[in-house]
Parts: structure tokens; sequence; C-alpha cells
């Protein structure tokens, strides 16, 4: 199901804020949506390749978990349509993306390292 433009990010940074909503409403495909078709997510041992193995692996995590506080997001890196995206989960990990601009002016994620997790001290 795709999103509608007033549901899209029209900056790097609203993809956190927008990540955040969507996965506490338990939205799937308004997860999915955050992505490029041909996206990578990094999670632990798990890659998923591109919104079928995005949306599996989401529909997996929404199955386990139904709370996901919100992180503390840090400004965005840019450098012309690309974007660096930083957000620090109360947990002290940290997750970083590559965001694109797209054609139509919205922002998406073309590759998502979830969950790094904090220096052991």
């Amino acid at each position: 199901m795709a999103q509608d433009n007033r549901d899209a990010a029209t900056e790097p940074s609203a993809l956190a804020e927008l990540f955040n909503q969507r996965a506490n409403a338990g939205d799937v495909e308004g997860l999915v949506a955050l992505y490029e078709p041909g996206a990578v997510l990094a999670a632990g041992r798990v890659v998923a390749t591109g919104h079928d193995e995005i949306r599996a692996f989401y529909a997996n995590l929404l199955g386990r978990k139904s709370e996901f506080p919100a992180p503390e997001t840090l400004e965005p890196v840019s450098n012309g349509d690309l974007a660096l995206t930083f957000a620090r989960l109360p947990n002290g990990a940290l997750s970083v993306e590559v965001a694109r601009a797209q054609p139509d002016g919205t922002w998406l994620w073309a590759i998502d390292q979830l969950k790094i997790a904090p220096p052991r001290e």
C-alpha cells in the first residue's frame, strides 16, 4: 500500500519520526514505504534487501514487539540528494541510515543499519 505525500518525509530528518509512529501503530506497510524498492536493511545477522524482505523483517519484529520508545534524533548530514540520518535509542544503541531524495521531493531510506550497540567500557 503506497503512502500519499502528506504521510511522506519531505526532509531526511522526518524519517525517524515517521518510523516511530508507524512502528508503534503496528503498520508494517507504512514502515516498508519508508524505504526505496531496492533498499538494504541490516539488523544483527539479518540483512533484508528489497520491499518483500524488509516487509517480512518488520512483520516478524512487530509480531514480537509492540512498543518503540521515541529515539533521540541527531541532525542529518547531507550532500545533495543523499543524507546520513542517525537516531540514538534509549538503550544507547544507534541506528544509522542513508536517505536519498526522490524525484517527487520526498526522502526514502536506501540503506538502514539498525541498532549499532554502544561501545563497551
